[in-house]
């Protein structure tokens, strides 16, 4: 039973600063003071009854440009209570998960009054973005000040601030010994090792450790593919008939990793207490608009959108402008062929070492273009998928998913499904792939971690000089660490991280049985992709918010969607190889029925397998009932002392009047 706020004192003798809030610098004074006192007022009076004060120096005072920078903290009372209300779960002394409760604190491991390490510091951040998200309009019809910035009873605060333009940022801050023991154990030295999953999962939250673990396991999944490869490459290269058992071992890795992630990822959500946590209530994102209406299944005031608007929006601009995308990508491809012709008759009028390198040209160039082709389209299907106002964050997302997964598929993929399968030329097909693998590879690097990495050093210099603070790794003082991690870059979250493994799947699942050295540049890429990810998270960009969950979400079904599609499309190189056209010297048509046939029995085996091995583990589904049924035992128990109590009362009143 969850304990009554009023019955609590949450005030905290020693103060400390875990959330950052950036107003805009010409914020009004009436709007501090008002934002201010509802941070700081009780919970029974519609407030977040968290600490706040204003940023100053060591020596009290303050310079220009920090006045409208407000620090957030809570005290340890107040956090517990705030891990009760969004549903933490904790392990308890009898090694089991549960679902935190304040009346019933002692029975969690490592619990203690005066344990403040109890609860994680991303865990603490957390329970503070959610208090501030939830601090909701009460009376008030405007914000104060701004007349134009309109209230309801129950808008949130926060967002009505950020879509205003009076709330700059809000972010976490780092714990630099935290954080410097973290770099240490992750990425300051080369080892071949595990990455640190539960000191990453503690630090950033669940769905970065998510991230790292799905990398880790894929470059793991990738080995296999990769020690087959190498000697098929060396002993097989420029016989491209041999690549029937390669393709066939190909069929069944990209069907088995998937189901054991899934595994894997149930036990690993599991130890971390998302996989039991119920999900909420999910509200309207800051970006949605309309006029204001009754929400019919909360019966709150917010804002409504017609639907039909909406599916119009989608079916008559955005379906038409994907399908502009996708013709100007294949339009592009195109180019890329005459390209190819162009250096191949080049290099047979010629037959020097510079032709031969001029047959590389045309890909790389395509490779390039390919890139910036998928980013511009990236920012496209950003604008369309806000301006199509969905009213759920993950109606949003799923939307911008599905756009940039097909646009990113057809630029990426079109131009091999083409040399395969049209032009039958496996020698380009390889020569293709390899360009267009690695050049991705060696941009995305760049793109991702070097050149930001790069731009951020340079802007630390300019800070270090103005602050005359000391060197990064030095202990800088709060108001120096503040001022220099609100000028960093905001993390936006694993979508373009996933999308790289996502494209990088394709390439190896697809067609490396035509080029099997893919799987081994997959796994080197991976390698250096785990120090570029972990420097960008700590070195390069704000600490994100700690984000509970359960899987890696949509991103499952992409790759499973990925795995079909590759079952169909190593069938189809196998049909067309010499071993089995051999089989079938005269007659064309049985090849394709038979190719067609054992496409089928695969799919339907691969669904098969992925029913028959569960997505939990065994012990890990029985914990999960176990805890279903004390779940169950304890409402029956609870309703029964309630029937009996007003049972009681009924009696009581009933004697009374006789």
């Amino acid at each position: 039973m969850k304990e009554s706020w009023s019955a609590f004192d949450t005030f905290e003798p020693h103060f400390r600063p875990l959330v950052v809030i950036e107003l805009a610098k010409d914020t009004k004074e009436e709007t501090k003071e008002w934002l201010t006192q509802r941070i700081e007022d009780k919970k029974k009076n519609g407030g977040a009854q968290l600490l706040v004060k204003p940023l100053a120096k060591e020596d009290g005072g303050k310079i220009d440009g920090n006045e409208n920078i407000y620090l957030v903290g809570a005290s340890y009372l107040r956090l517990l209570l705030g891990a009760e209300t969004v549903g933490l779960v904790k392990e308890c002394n009898d090694n089991s998960m549960r679902t935190f409760t304040y009346s019933s604190r002692k029975t969690f491991k490592d619990f203690a009054e005066d344990n403040h390490n109890f609860l994680t510091m991303s865990e603490c951040q957390y329970i503070i973005k959610h208090e501030l998200e939830n601090l909701r309009a009460k009376d008030e019809k405007m914000i104060p000040g701004y007349p134009q910035a309109k209230l309801y009873p129950g808008k949130s605060i926060v967002r009505r601030l950020l879509t205003n333009g009076i709330l700059i940022q809000f972010f976490p801050l780092h714990d630099k010994e935290e954080l410097k023991k973290l770099r240490h154990i992750w990425y300051s030295r080369v080892k071949i090792s595990f990455q640190p999953l539960d000191e990453i999962r503690c630090y950033f939250g669940e769905t970065i450790a998510l991230y790292f673990g799905f990398l880790e396991y894929f470059t793991f999944a990738l080995v296999p593919m990769a020690l087959i490869g190498i000697p098929y490459y060396v002993f097989a290269w420029e016989d491209y008939d041999k690549y029937v058992m390669f393709a066939s071992f190909n069929l069944l890795w990209s069907t088995v990793i998937l189901e054991i992630w899934k595994r894997c990822c149930a036990r690993m959500t599991y130890r971390w207490g998302t996989l039991l946590m119920k999900r909420q209530f999910e509200e309207p994102r800051p970006g949605f608009h309309g006029a204001l209406g009754i929400n019919p299944v909360t019966g709150k005031e917010e804002p409504v959108y017609s639907s039909i608007k909406k599916q119009l929006r989608i079916y008559l601009v955005s379906l038409p402008f994907v399908c502009l995308c996708l013709y100007l990508s294949l339009y592009v491809m195109m180019i890329y062929f005459d390209m190819e012709q162009l250096a191949l008759d080049y290099h047979e009028e010629n037959e020097t070492s510079f032709s031969n390198l001029m047959l590389f040209v045309p890909s790389i160039i395509y490779a390039v273009v390919i890139e910036i082709m998928n980013r511009i389209y990236r920012y496209a299907a950003e604008f369309l998928t806000s301006w199509e106002n969905h009213r759920l964050e993950s109606s949003h997302q799923n939307h911008l998913i599905l756009k940039v997964l097909v646009f990113n598929f057809l630029n990426c993929f079109a131009s091999l499904f083409y040399i395969a399968f049209v032009l039958f030329d496996m020698k380009l097909l390889r020569q293709s792939l390899a360009t267009l693998l690695i050049t991705s590879q060696i941009l995305n690097q760049f793109a991702e971690a070097l050149f930001p990495y790069w731009l951020q050093k340079r802007h630390n210099k300019k800070i270090k000089k103005r602050m005359c603070a000391s060197k990064m790794d030095s202990d800088l003082s709060l108001f120096e660490q503040i001022n220099m991690e609100k000028e960093m870059g905001t993390y936006l979250g694993t979508f373009d991280d996933y999308l790289e493994l996502f494209l990088q799947f394709g390439y190896v699942s697809l067609f490396s049985c035509v080029y099997p050295l893919a799987a081994v540049f997959a796994v080197l890429n991976n390698i250096t992709e785990t120090y570029s990810d972990a420097l960008k998270m700590c070195k390069i960009f704000k600490r994100p918010f700690s984000e509970p969950t359960a899987n890696i979400g949509v991103w499952q079904l992409a790759f499973e969607t990925m795995s079909v599609i590759s079952v169909v499309t190593n069938c189809a190189l196998i049909g067309m190889s010499s071993q089995v056209n051999a089989i079938f010297p005269e007659s064309k048509t049985d090849l394709i029925l038979i190719v067609v046939l054992v496409e089928h029995i695969l799919l339907a085996m691969k669904f098969v397998m992925a029913f028959l091995i569960p997505d939990k583990p065994r012990d890990i589904q029985i914990k999960l009932a176990r805890l279903e049924f004390e779940s169950l035992e304890a409402l029956k128990r609870q309703q029964i002392k309630l029937a009996a109590e007003s049972l009681k009362d009924e009696t009581h009143e009933g004697k009374k009047r006789i």
